[in-house]
């Protein structure tokens, strides 16, 4: 039996996913209303997939507990933040879950974390808790690093497909623990040593942040010399050796928005590509705004209630709102626009989360002389006809083109 330790985004289709594939597994949460959600047969969040998935897992006999359980394999799933001054990882969640666990674990059994972390963690924050219940790691306790490598919208087919990393310090323990996840991954499962499965994670989030900011940048770089980015973009992307991507309003979700801060952190006279990467996309709500309000000035708009923001989610048809880029330009808006407020909607996010939400397209639009798309959800691409007669600023080159329609 495994016990899936943290029922989040990444945990519960993790737990799921076992279960559906003939694994015995228990799903903990310290959330009792999470939990009881479950319990009652019902997710917790939007995901293609998922509800079928969780249906599989029930018939299979998945449990979920607010309990740690007694068991030979553990996989935790809990958040890693940072910290936003020292950009540093606060493992706080991590090592306060394993603490948990060693109250329970008997000897021999391996504890597998599946949360993002910086290089050295495990070392630094989950060994001497183990150390401290009196036990050797290698011996009485076994730890292995297998991050999750999914991403919201795509989940269930990523953890079928994808390639994966078990880091463990005994090759034998990490090849037992490939073998685990052998039950449902059909991707090429690597076998390394810890600190290279730590490292590893943190690279690829930190190359794709990268390569974001580089498109970022050159929008602002077009947008100065009054040239359109979009198209230099497609005409620079048919050499066959060039692949720039799409710029967009900042990068958000709790991976690539984070995982490099755990670098720069780390190695702060180091990483300065990879600093400057994350402070241009971390200024790109802020440049949002700044197009937002020459807009407004070019077509007389002077009051915020004439302006909606279409988005919340971090990127298209996902619930995901963490680190989402409107969120981050709504906490500096009065820095930019004149004191009111702008309606938002997003037809992902049901639930009121800011001031001035609404729930359907109809009120959203009402009133409403510019639209900003932060998000391009399919609901509104394959309705485009409802931004006719409103100015767009549409941040996601999700719109097309129209006189009404401005790019970044």
């Amino acid at each position: 039996m495994i016990n899936v330790i943290g029922l989040g985004y990444i945990g519960l289709p993790t737990a799921l996913m076992f279960a559906a594939h003939g694994v015995e597994v228990v799903g903990t949460d310290y959330n009792e209303e999470l939990v009881a959600t479950l319990k009652d047969g019902r997710t917790t969040f939007k995901e293609d997939g998922l509800d079928e998935l969780f249906g599989q897992a029930l018939k299979a006999g998945i449990t979920f507990s607010t309990e740690y359980q007694v068991c030979d394999t553990y996989i935790v799933s809990v958040p890693t933040p940072y910290d936003a001054d020292s950009k540093k990882i606060d493992a706080s969640y991590v090592s306060t879950a394993v603490q948990t666990v060693m109250d329970v674990a008997p000897k021999g059994a391996t504890i597998v974390i599946e949360s993002t972390v910086s290089p050295g963690t495990i070392d630094h924050f989950v060994r001497p808790v183990v150390e401290a219940h009196g036990l050797v790691v290698g011996e009485g306790v076994h730890l292995v690093h297998a991050p999750e490598r999914i991403i919201p919208g795509n989940m269930i087919n990523e953890l079928l497909h994808n390639n994966r990393t078990i880091g463990a310090d005994d090759p034998q323990i990490g090849e037992r623990v490939k073998e685990l996840y052998s039950s449902f991954c059909q991707g090429e499962i690597a076998v390394t040593d810890i600190r290279t499965a730590e490292m590893t994670k943190v690279v690829e989030n930190t190359f794709r942040d990268i390569n974001i900011a580089y498109a970022n940048e050159l929008a602002k770089i077009c947008r100065q010399d009054g040239m359109d980015v979009y198209e230099i973009i497609r005409i620079a992307n048919m050499h066959p050796r060039v692949n720039i991507l799409s710029p967009g309003p900042g990068v958000g979700g709790h991976c690539i928005s984070v995982d490099p801060w755990f670098l720069v952190g780390d190695y702060p006279m180091t990483a300065k590509l990879i600093r400057c990467a994350r402070e241009v996309n971390d200024s790109m709500p802020d440049f949002v705004l700044s197009r937002a309000s020459e807009i407004m000035k070019e077509r007389g708009i002077e009051d915020l209630s004439r302006v909606g923001i279409y988005g919340l989610t971090y990127k298209e048809n996902v619930d995901d709102v963490r680190e989402s880029p409107t969120l981050q330009m709504l906490e500096s808006m009065e820095r930019h626009l004149a004191t009111g407020f702008c309606k938002i909607y997003d037809p992902w996010v049901t639930e009121d989360i800011v001031p001035h939400q609404v729930h359907s397209m109809n009120e959203f639009l009402q009133g409403v002389e510019l639209v900003i798309v932060m998000v391009g959800h399919s609901e509104l691409r394959s309705n485009l006809s409802v931004l006719e007669g409103v100015a767009v600023l549409d941040t996601r080159d999700a719109c097309g083109t129209a006189p009404n329609i401005y790019k970044l």
